[in-house]
This record gives C-alpha cells, structure tokens and sequence, in this order.
C-alpha cells in the first residue's frame, strides 16, 4: 500500500476539486496526472526536499515522491542558511524545490510529455515521509514515517468521501508539520477541498474563512490568539466554519473561552498528536468541548484541558519513572502504540518490546479515559525534592486578568535544588501587576512551594513559527544574566 491510493481513490470518484492556493484550483485528476508527471522526473533522485510554503507544489511534489518511491522531505525554510545546509548535507543528490522554484516546477510538471502510466510501488514498508523535529532542545532529528503508518492514521479515523458537497478546509500550518501534512491527506480523502494560506495573517484568515465558504480549519494556539484579538465584538461572521481544530501546543484557557464565545456556532476539536505518531492520536471534540462548557460537575468541565480521548487503533498508557503502569488521575510518563505509531529516527526505533512509544510528555488519564498533558518530563522542577509540573503554576497565572501569556521554568539553586522562574505577557490594555500581586496570585491558589521566586515580565515569549515554546531558550537568558 501507497499513500496515492488516497488520491487515486479520489480521483477515481469524479472531478472534484481537491486543493486551491493563489486562486488556482486542481481537481483530483489533474493532482494526480501532475503527481505522476513529477514522479517521471523524481526517479532519478534518492529524495525530494521541499523548502517552501503551501503552494500547489507541495501536493503535486508529495504524491510524485510517494509514485517514484522517494522519501519526501519537507523542511523549514525559514532556518538560516547554515542549519539549512546542514540539514541539506544529510541528504546528497537530492532534488531540492525551493520557494522561487515552485511555479516553475508546476509549469515544466503541466507541460512535460508523460508516457505510459507509471507503476506505484505498494512496499508499505517504504519510507513515505522524513519530518524533522523542530529542535526546540537539541539538533533536530529525522522522523520515519512509513506509508503504514500514515495509511494506518487515515484508514482507521476517517470515512472516503464522507464530507459534503462545497466542505473546504484551510490550512495555515506550515507544510514542514506533521499537521500540514496529515491535513492534506484526510481532506483528500474525505473530499474536502484544501484551501492553501502561504503564510499566516489572522485578518486573511478571517477574509478566506468568508470568500472560500471554509467548513473547516486548524489552528495552533498562537494564531487562534492572534485572530481572536482581532475579532470586533462577540460574533466571528463565519457562518460556514462548522469545524475548527486545535493543536501542536497547549492552548491558553482564557484564549479558548474567547474563542468558543467569537465562533458561537463551530464546533471546537482539540487534537494531540507528535511527528513520530503520524498526526493525532487524541481527540477533544465538539460535543465534549460543549458538555465541559456547560457542565456544573468539575470533573467534566476540567476535561476542557484535556486532550480528549484515543483516537480509534491508539491506546494510552500512564508509567511510573520506574516503568510501573498508573491507574486513573495518577500522573506520570505518556506511552503510546498503535499502528499508526512509528516512533522511528533515521532507522533507530525507540518502540519498546511491546510496541508502546515514549511521547516524553507527562500527564494522566482520568477514569472516562481523557487524557490530560501536564507538560514535558523535560520540563518538570524538582524543588525541595517535590515534582512540581511547570503547566499547573502556568494556568494558575493565565486566569490573572493582566497575563495573556506565562511560561514557568526551573533554575539550579543551591538550597532547593531548582527555583521557580515565571515569564509573562501581560494582556493589552490591562493594568500591568506588580511582581508581588503575581506571586500572591499563584500563592492563593497553590502551595507555597509552588510559587514562583521570580516573575519575569516580557513582550513576548520566545517559540518556533508553530507555536511551540522555546523554554531553552529562556533558560539561556537566564543563566547570561546571572553568569
């Protein structure tokens, strides 16, 4: 099995049109005669590298790599030039698509003479796809994903054909994230068409919600901030959007309340997933994000800050540090397997005998099974000896009126072993608090040993273009200032 077979079972239903970007639409058949003309080319190459933004190439580029049987590689293109080269060195002879290189690659693509319908290799076990890590604490790493494994996802979780008639999804994630790519795949394959932004702005997003008739979306948390910030009033005025994912962070509580009040009528689905479990593995959906809202029973509305429950082929399981399984509402280390997982780098597996992968996220699942993330096993303080999760200090200071924005660190100390450092944006317009109201905030509604010894006000946090906290990144200025 091949990851075209999404798109010849597409194209195998009629002509509808499967993805738009700068005003040019591809029906299924045209992506997939571009998909085979590009594969004639990529034959002669050990890999595609693709460094560039959404654009009809990047569809026409994956699905010709997955006919010519070559791993497709989409890479960060805003990386400097030196880790770019880098990056470009682990993969000699490759052919490299850059962003000034796209439309011409679709214009030579449309024009080149095809012969005979090429054979697309059925080798499951073929490399479909390289991800790089983002590297938010180390140099980054090439994540496997298999055609299993990307099948696998797909297959078990969505239905063929099964959107209706006019459904559009828009994608802004960058197409170097996992989630840009599985969005291409299950759109394709429900039959919604993608609807391409080359680069996130919240007012286009906004305007292409309302052109495109967009039904559904997804979002990291960061751009769901920026464009409820820009929302006049209470009402979004998209009618179409029936459906707007979230995810590839954690999601502020006051950012999502706002949300769900401006998107009165989409339904809401927080998605968890890695680059090494090939996009989702659990889901928070519409219906349990309106039973929380509503909901006077503190157990159900705290499953707002979940991250749902498994999707169908994944299961989940909380371990001790000493590897012991936990029982329900215990925290500890999040493994998880299923078909779907790959959980592979450059040919090193770090599946255990049983198959199970270490996310390295801590969290619990409570005892309907939704899962919770408490933060990166990375990221937890010990302080005097107690295990202290810098996500539980963090929400704590995101329902202060004044912080829009708060990242909880922990620095070497020599009496407690680590001390508490929090960094905050303060909300535009609000009245900026003093350290100690911050202090005295967290203090109320924690134990003392977890309030913070310092409160660092900032304009902005550090983090990568998908949203992701750049917590190391803190930790070095820190460490510059006290050296």
């Amino acid at each position: 099995m091949n990851i075209t077979m999404i798109l010849e079972m597409a194209a195998s239903a009629g002509d509808r049109p499967v993805v738009t970007a700068d005003g040019r639409t591809l029906t299924a058949p045209e992506l997939l005669g571009l998909a085979r003309s590009a594969a004639d080319r990529f034959r002669d190459y050990p890999a595609v590298l693709y460094l560039g933004t959404n654009h009809l190439a990047y569809p026409v580029a994956l699905f010709g790599a997955a006919i010519a049987g070559v791993p497709f590689v989409p890479m960060n293109y805003r990386l400097g030039e030196h880790q770019l080269d880098g990056l470009q060195a682990r993969h000699p002879g490759a052919l490299v698509l850059k962003s000034g290189d796209l439309d011409g690659f679709l214009e030579t693509t449309g024009a080149a003479p095809r012969g005979e319908e090429p054979v697309t290799p059925m080798d499951q076990d073929a490399v479909a796809v390289l991800l790089y890590t983002s590297g938010t604490t180390s140099e980054p790493k090439a994540a496997v994903l298999r055609h299993k494994h990307l099948l696998a996802y797909v297959l078990n979780t969505l239905e063929f054909a099964s959107a209706d008639e006019g459904a559009a999804a828009l994608v802004a994630v960058p197409p170097y994230h996992i989630a840009g790519l599985a969005n291409l795949l299950t759109n394709i394959y429900t039959g919604r068409r993608v609807v391409y932004l080359s680069a996130f702005d919240p007012v286009e997003w906004l305007e292409t919600v309302r052109r495109e008739a967009v039904t559904h979306a997804l979002l990291v948390p960061t751009m769901l901030a920026r464009i409820v910030d820009v929302v006049e009033g209470d009402d979004a005025r998209t009618p179409t959007l029936a459906n707007l994912a979230y995810g590839g962070s954690r999601m502020p509580q006051p950012v999502l309340e706002r949300a769900l009040k401006v998107f009165s009528t989409t339904g809401f689905v927080n998605a968890y997933g890695l680059t090494e479990t090939a996009s989702s593995v659990a889901v928070l959906g519409p219906g349990d994000h309106r039973k929380a809202m509503s909901s006077d029973d503190p157990a159900v509305r705290a499953r707002l800050g979940s991250v749902g429950r498994p999707v169908p082929g994944v299961e989940f399981q909380i371990r001790s540090e000493e590897g012991e399984p936990l029982g329900p509402d215990e925290i500890g280390l999040v493994f998880v397997r299923g078909d779907q997982i790959s959980g592979e780098y450059s040919g090193r597996s770090v599946l255990d005998s049983g198959g199970w992968f270490p996310t390295r996220d801590r969290g619990r699942l409570d005892a309907e099974g939704y899962l919770f993330i408490e933060g990166r096993a990375d990221d937890t303080i010990i302080r005097g000896g107690e295990n202290i999760a810098p996500a539980e200090i963090e929400d704590v200071l995101l329902t202060h009126p004044a912080v829009n924005e708060a990242v909880v660190v922990g620095v070497p100390d020599e009496e407690w072993g680590q001390r508490i450092v929090a960094f905050v944006v303060h909300t535009t317009g609000a009245a900026v608090p003093g350290e100690d109201e911050l202090k005295r905030w967290v203090k109320d509604r924690l134990r003392s040993s977890k309030t913070p010894d310092s409160v660092v006000t900032r304009e902005e946090l550090p983090k990568t273009d998908t949203g992701k906290l750049l917590r190391r990144v803190l930790l070095t200025e820190l460490e510059n200032t006290h050296a």
